[in-house]
């Protein structure tokens, strides 16, 4: 670091939020394609997106540990051929903080260990190095390095900063302060993911859903509304053409029989609608939309902290 930087330079949570709602339709494509497309690959790892949200959890107890004791970690050095150890697996706190069943949480455990994925040596957990490198954060970096890209343009745009990083220069910096920015997103994953588990209890649903959402999004024939409130109201029913359950399993990975069952399930709720075709898209109504207005408003509340405490931080590195 060449200077101190400069505390005026400091972007303010309140602004990044207000700059987010705004400009929700600038950053709505990327910020899907984050979500759609860390699901996909969750349930890819282990076919259990729970298992993965498990090996994802142990990884990140290293990652408050380096926290509260001011170590920093870049991308490398943290992947490399090494384990990552656990003191200890407290079945009952991650229950609590993933909001799983205890039991569920004491079976998938045993069944990641069984299948060689986490290992114990006495009270200790030891994450094998080819579980942590299928875990690695390559994609879901690159993905949030392009939402902080087109949030920076939005900046810009706005005259609150004269620059633009480039992803390339995002994605440096977050690996240079990796330890503390893969704490920062966790720590917003897991809130976004407790949510949404809290409202319909299996993240599967969630998965298929944003297959759905996303089909919506990119939708070549949406011209969404640039700020939150109009883009969530525009979305809805946008996608005339829709999307089938075929095509959802192939995504996803999940078995075409759960995707219909779990289709159902949110037709039901009036989170999508299925036409004529069999086609479904997202539509959704009554107590469904209010619950995804809700969701989608708490979320960006969270994503705001999140760019606060990384955008302000790649600003610091790359100055």
């Amino acid at each position: 670091m060449n200077a101190i930087p400069s505390i005026s330079d400091h972007i303010d949570e309140k602004v990044i939020n207000k700059v987010i709602q705004d400009n929700f339709a600038a950053l709505a494509p990327s910020y899907f394609t984050l979500t759609s497309n860390w699901f996909v690959r969750a349930y890819d790892h282990y076919k259990d997106i729970d298992k993965f949200v498990i090996i994802i959890y142990l990884i990140n107890l290293n990652l408050i540990y380096f926290r509260q004791n001011g170590v920093k970690i870049d991308y490398d050095t943290f992947y490399k051929d090494k384990s990552i150890e656990i003191n200890k697996i407290n079945i009952s706190d991650i229950s609590k903080d993933l909001g799983v069943p205890k039991e569920s949480i004491r079976r998938k455990v045993l069944e990641l260990e069984n299948e060689g994925t986490i290992k114990r040596s006495g009270k200790k957990i030891f994450i094998v190095r080819n579980t942590l490198y299928s875990a690695r954060a390559t994609n879901t970096l690159t993905e949030l390095a392009t939402i902080l890209h087109e949030f920076n343009k939005i900046l810009k745009k706005e005259k609150l900063v004269t620059g633009v990083y480039s992803v390339n220069e995002i994605i440096s910096a977050m690996k240079e302060n990796f330890s503390y920015c893969w704490y920062q997103f966790n720590k917003f994953w897991f809130i976004y993911i407790n949510r949404w588990r809290a409202e319909i209890k299996d993240l599967e649903f969630l998965a298929i859903g944003m297959v759905v959402i996303i089909n919506a999004v990119k939708n070549k024939d949406f011209v969404p509304k640039k700020n939150m409130r109009s883009y969530h109201e525009s979305v809805m029913g946008s996608d005339v053409r829709g999307v089938n359950a075929m095509s959802i399993s192939e995504i996803t990975g999940i078995p075409r029989p759960t995707v219909v069952r779990k289709l159902k399930f949110l037709i039901d709720k009036k989170y999508l609608q299925i036409n004529e075709k069999k086609l479904i898209s997202f539509n959704a109504k009554d107590s469904a939309f209010i619950t995804t207005k809700g969701m989608v408003n708490r979320n960006m509340l969270s994503l705001s902290h999140f760019i606060y405490k990384v955008f302000n931080q790649i600003r610091i590195i790359n100055n």
